[in-house]
């Protein structure tokens, strides 16, 4: 038997099939691009995640035949995105996507009310769902007006799979509808966002069958046995269910497009004050704390973008060894930023230039305000006695040795290097598909990997790391006062 692994990404879907065992057997990529009409704007027309898919599993079938032996399939997405369903189950407008900030002033009305956060356990972020169906009831009426149902990504690909408008703990924990410590949808959270419980899917945990892969798919894909869909997660969950981060103090740096600390809890320890997003997780009666910068590895594609150059190439001009603070600094908040500072309207900066800096300093200044930035998250962690033991490096950005040796200089932990990373939340999707489909217990089958190595600390480099950082703290407001004259 085999099992299917989906992970939506916000620029493109992986497919990783892997045996009964969970052993990958080969993965495929397709790409897909972002629309941003307005300035904070961020859509995608799920139509694309379906036409992606397709064409993923129709490389799997045509290049593995254990695909025909498929009992499984596991789904995890990008968080937050509002897919709009009309009663026949259609589309109604373009996904409002995690990184969409038009929904600010919703957001922030929602947050004020006294308990919304008491409920949720977070603050209202403007990228979560449920102000933007506040947005859109404010601005769009006659679409608000046609919603039947409302699904996150991954739920909507569920959707796709099973007929059926279903989703996880995880991901729904991320929409300000959930009522965080009892897994559960919140009539009076429903009804501070304007929503109704019929507007929302069932919930299940994501390690339990959400459904069945429906007939026609079944027979268009050339599978004869019924197929067990799993409920799935979010991206995060799904990326910590991959690496074996279930139980207290285990947890990940992850350098995706956004930037993430994640560290497993073994209960429900809310602190929205901190700006922690405090989110079950993909299996029962646990959950996770993590802390979210909006732009990491999206920082760096952007700098190789306006240089015209590869940000492979940008880093590797660094060389290996660990270079002492430049003199260049960058605030990387080129779409608002969530912890710890809940900011929506604050956007990058760099300070310190000069009319010798080069590309090279400009790469640095932007590896470096990235690392800042994940420990910024590290404070908000301690603050309410999160202490991790093992962190894994995840995500394509951790691809580049110079900048894991700077992330684990500035956050004073090492980084292990799993096994395989670059499966990641596409390996935790197929984990939770195993689980669903009754190949093994979440204990059995969510181990840590095996690890290639570990990247220390530097420290020689420790204390100006430290002054450095100390610095960039100093420099959040400039970047506050700049987006305020905008």
């Amino acid at each position: 038997m085999s099992v299917l692994g989906i992970d939506l990404g916000t620029s493109g879907l992986r497919a990783l099939l892997a045996d009964d065992a969970g052993t990958p057997l080969g993965s495929v990529s397709r790409d897909y691009a972002t629309s941003s009409p307005h300035p904070g704007w961020s859509e995608q027309d799920p139509l694309v995640w379906i036409e992606a898919l397709e064409s993923a599993v129709a490389e799997l079938k045509a290049s593995y035949p254990q695909f025909n032996d498929l009992s499984g399939i596991g789904v995890s997405g990008h968080m937050h995105g509002a897919t709009l369903l009309d009663q026949q189950g259609q589309v109604i407008r373009p996904c409002i996507l995690w990184n969409d900030t038009r929904s600010a002033r919703e957001a922030a009305g929602l947050d004020a009310q006294g308990d919304v956060r008491r409920l949720s356990g977070n603050i209202v972020f403007p990228g979560f769902t449920a102000p933007k169906l506040a947005w859109l009831r404010n601005h769009a009426p006659q679409d608000f007006e046609r919603v039947a149902k409302v699904v996150l990504p991954a739920a909507y690909l569920n959707f796709y799979l099973t007929g059926d408008t279903v989703a996880d703990m995880s991901d729904s924990a991320g929409t300000a509808w959930l009522d965080v410590g009892c897994r559960a949808w919140s009539q009076r959270l429903l009804e501070a966002g304007g929503m109704q419980a019929d507007h929302m899917p069932r919930l299940v945990e994501g390690s339990q069958e959400a459904g069945r892969l429906r007939r026609s798919l079944a027979e268009r894909w050339g599978l004869s046995e019924p197929v067990t869909v799993a409920g799935g997660a979010g991206d995060n969950a799904a990326s910590a269910c991959g690496i074996g981060a279930l139980d207290e103090g285990q947890g990940f740096v992850s350098l995706g497009t956004s930037g993430v600390l994640l560290v497993a809890r073994d209960g429900y320890y809310p602190a929205p004050e901190t700006a922690l997003h405090t989110f079950c997780h993909a299996v029962p009666n646990r959950w996770y704390q993590m802390g979210v910068m909006l732009s990491a590895s999206g920082s760096l594609a952007w700098l190789a973008q306006v240089l015209g150059r590869s940000p492979g190439a940008l880093t590797q001009a660094l060389g290996e060894a660990l270079r002492a603070p430049g003199s260049v600094g960058f605030l990387p908040y080129l779409s608002g930023e969530r912890t710890p500072h809940n900011d929506a309207r604050v956007r990058g900066v760099f300070y310190g230039l000069d009319t010798a800096s080069s590309a090279d300093d400009l790469t640095q200044a932007v590896l470096e305000g990235v690392a800042f930035g994940l420990r910024d998250s590290a404070e908000a962690m301690k603050q309410v006695g999160v202490c991790p033991n093992t962190l894994f490096a995840i995500g394509g950005g951790s691809a580049s040795p110079y900048w894991l040796r700077l992330i684990a200089t500035v956050l004073g932990h090492p980084l292990a290097l799993p096994e395989g990373s670059e499966f990641g939340a596409a390996l935790g999707a197929a984990r939770l598909a195993m689980t669903a489909a009754g190949l093994g217990t979440v204990e059995e089958v969510m181990t840590a990997p095996q690890v290639r190595g570990v990247v220390e600390p530097d420290a020689d480099l420790s204390a100006d790391f430290e002054a450095a950082y100390q610095a960039f703290r100093k420099a959040y407001p400039l970047a506050q006062g700049l987006s305020d004259l905008c």
